[in-house]
């Protein structure tokens, strides 16, 4: 999920408490008042996520977890300030900047990160692609996850983002399809991890074939688009009201809740 200063942040995540939440991995945003066409513009932008983590932290019983990077649409705004060159430097940069904070300690894995999720030049997609494979380089190298934002996904695509994953050295189950529909086989999804949006749809799909997976809700915390992409008690109150219904057992949610995530993200989860 994301946070954001103009948007509900610590009230929202008090919702989620309310709602029987406990753990969540909190996702960096572009935003947009702290934008720098710079070397150094996702620092300000970096410390602004690490605070609204910090001050969820202090203000609700939530463990907290972060992840950072240069969000793939910044290419977009980027070359319309500064060359297409110095625009993959910057994208570069916020990478490894991405990776200083979970070599600190205070992220735990890089994303989003990817391409597009709309049609663009080949020339774009080619960059962003060599920008994206390079974050898999330096996850690779300090041993953490990747969130990837892209185009809606399907096995064709999971195949090729799965040998980019190969050729960067770093696991595809460290490799994250956020927004992902559910392709949780591995034919399906060929070894990348899906982080499959929560609607009673996509998760009941899901557990027809598989539990590999995670469950996330993409909240935007945006004013302008309440309760977008899926309210922020989702994953709890879909996590409930499919056990009442005998569609989750304990083993599925101790699994999907508890085990994946501390996998995936070497990080505890205390249920």
């Amino acid at each position: 999920m994301h946070l954001q200063e103009k948007g509900e942040n610590v009230e929202a995540v008090k919702k989620f408490e309310r709602s029987g939440g406990t753990h969540l991995i909190l996702v960096h945003l572009p935003y947009h008042d702290l934008r720098k066409w710079d070397i150094n513009g996702y620092e300000p932008a970096y410390k602004r996520t690490l605070s609204l983590a910090e001050r969820v932290r202090k203000e609700t019983s939530i463990e907290v977890h972060v992840a950072l990077g240069p969000y793939p649409v910044d290419l977009i705004n980027l070359v319309k300030k500064v060359s297409l060159e110095e625009a993959e430097k910057i994208m570069q940069k916020g990478m490894e900047l991405a990776a200083d904070y979970v070599e600190k300690g205070e992220a735990v894995a890089i994303g989003e990160i990817g391409r597009p999720h709309f049609e663009v030049s080949e020339e774009i997609l080619e960059v962003s692609n060599r920008i994206m494979q390079y974050g898999m380089e330096i996850a690779a190298e300090i041993d953490c996850p990747v969130i990837l934002h892209t185009e809606s996904t399907n096995p064709s695509i999971c195949e090729e983002i799965g040998h980019m994953a190969d050729d960067a050295g770093i696991s595809r189950e460290k490799v994250i399809k956020h927004y992902a529909p559910p392709l949780v086989l591995i034919e399906e999804n060929h070894g990348l991890f899906p982080s499959i949006l929560a609607s009673e749809k996509n998760i009941r799909e899901a557990l027809q074939k598989s539990t590999r997976f995670m469950m996330e809700t993409d909240f935007l915390d945006d004013p302008n688009r309440p309760g977008a992409v899926l309210g922020i008690k989702t994953v709890a109150k879909r996590t409930k009201k499919f056990e009442e219904k005998g569609l989750l057992d304990d083993e599925s949610i101790w699994k999907i809740h508890k085990e994946y995530p501390e996998k995936i993200y070497d990080i505890e989860v205390e249920l």
